[in-house]
C-alpha cells in the first residue's frame, strides 16, 4: 500500500509536545544545536517554562519559536522513521511543514532545515500589520467573487472545499468575514498577512538566503503548497519554495494528488491531528495515522 507522509505547520503546536520526542537518537543534540541558533531555550520554551528576557521571545506560540520547534520535533521522527527502514512514496507539508517534507526527501540537511526555518520565521514575524481568518462552510462561487471584489485579501490556505484561510489587510479581511454567508468565520491569532502578497519583502528576503543554499535532488516526489504536482527536481523545488511566502497553501489540491496518486494511507508526522482531520473528510477511502512521539513508533 502507497504511503504518503505529511508534515502539519503552524497551528498545530501545543505545550509538552517536546516530551514524545527526547528519547529518540540526537533529540537533545538537534534542540541544544536549535537553541544555540535561537539564542533561548526552546526544549523549555517548548515545555511551556519560556520565559521573555529583554526583546527575547518566551512563548511557543511565537511564531520564532513555534516554526523551530515544529522544525525540530518532525524532523526527529523522520530520522527515526528512515532509521526504522521505513519510506513513503510521496511527503507534504503544509506551510512551514513543506521544509520538514523537503527534509524527509533529503533535500537539505537538519543544519540547513534549521538556518532556513530560523530566517523564515524572523522574517514573518517581522511582516506585522495584517490579518488572517478561518472560514468554514461556504459556497465557492461565492467565496471567489467576495474576495475579487474586495480590496487588500485573498485566499491564503485553502484547506479543502469547506474550510479557507484568508488574509489581508485587517479592514478587507473583515469585509469578507461579514458578507460572505458562512457557518463560521474565526479570526486567527497571528502577527502578519501570510501567505499572501504583503509578504513580498519577507519573501524576497528569504529569497535571497535561498539563493546561496544548495539543494539536492529529492529522493521522494514532493507536493509543494505553492505547485501541489509531484516533483524531485531541486531547482524546481527551491523556486516553489521560494513562491511560498505569497502564495497560498494549495492544501485541497494536495489532498486530490494524493488520492491520483493512488496513496492508501496519509501518515501525519508532528503534534496534533490538524491534516488527519481534513484528509478524514475531504477524502473518503483514504486511510490516516498519526505519528507523534516515540510511541507511535514502537519505542
Amino acid at each position: 500500500m502507497a504511503i504518503a507522509w505529511v508534515f502539519p505547520g503552524q497551528g498545530s503546536q501545543k505545550s509538552g509536545m517536546a516530551e514524545g520526542v527526547m528519547a529518540l537518537a540526537g533529540a537533545p543534540e538537534r534542540f541544544a544545536r536549535a537553541s544555540e541558533l535561537l539564542g533561548r531555550d526552546l526544549l523549555a520554551i517548548c515545555a511551556g517554562e519560556g520565559t521573555t528576557d529583554g526583546e527575547e521571545p518566551g512563548d511557543l506560540n511565537d511564531t520564532r519559536n513555534t516554526q523551530p520547534a515544529l522544525f525540530v520535533i518532525e524532523s526527529l521522527l523522520v530520522d527515526e522513521l528512515h532509521r526504522q527502514g521505513r519510506s513513503a512514496q510521496l511527503v507534504a507539508g503544509h506551510s512551514l511543514g513543506e521544509l520538514v517534507a523537503l527534509y524527509a526527501a533529503g533535500v537539505f540537511d537538519a543544519e540547513t532545515g534549521l538556518a532556513l526555518m530560523k530566517r523564515r520565521s524572523e522574517l514573518m514575524a517581522a511582516a506585522g500589520g495584517g490579518a488572517m481568518t478561518a472560514v468554514m462552510g461556504f459556497d465557492r462561487e461565492e467565496l471567489e467573487h467576495v474576495v475579487a471584489a474586495t480590496e487588500g485579501v485573498v485566499i491564503a490556505n485553502d484547506n479543502s472545499a469547506a474550510q479557507v484561510v484568508l488574509s489581508g489587510t485587517p479592514e478587507g479581511v473583515a469585509s469578507v468575514s461579514a458578507t460572505l454567508r458562512c457557518k463560521r468565520a474565526i479570526p486567527l491569532a497571528v502577527s502578519g498577512a501570510f501567505h499572501s502578497p504583503f509578504m513580498a519583502d519577507a519573501a524576497e528576503a528569504f529569497a535571497a538566503e535561498l539563493e546561496a543554499i544548495p539543494f539536492a535532488e529529492a529522493r521522494v516526489p514532493v507536493l509543494s503548497n505553492a505547485d501541489p504536482r509531484p516533483e524531485t527536481s531541486a531547482a524546481v523545488l527551491k523556486e516553489r519554495l521560494r513562491r511560498q511566502m505569497t502564495m497560498g497553501v494549495r492544501w485541497r489540491e494536495t489532498m486530490e494528488q494524493l488520492q491520483s496518486a493512488g496513496i492508501g494511507t496519509a501518515v501525519e508526522i508532528g503534534p496534533g491531528n490538524v491534516l488527519s482531520g481534513l484528509i478524514k473528510r475531504s477524502c473518503p477511502g483514504l486511510g490516516t495515522a498519526q505519528i507523534a512521539g516515540s510511541g507511535d513508533l514502537g519505542l
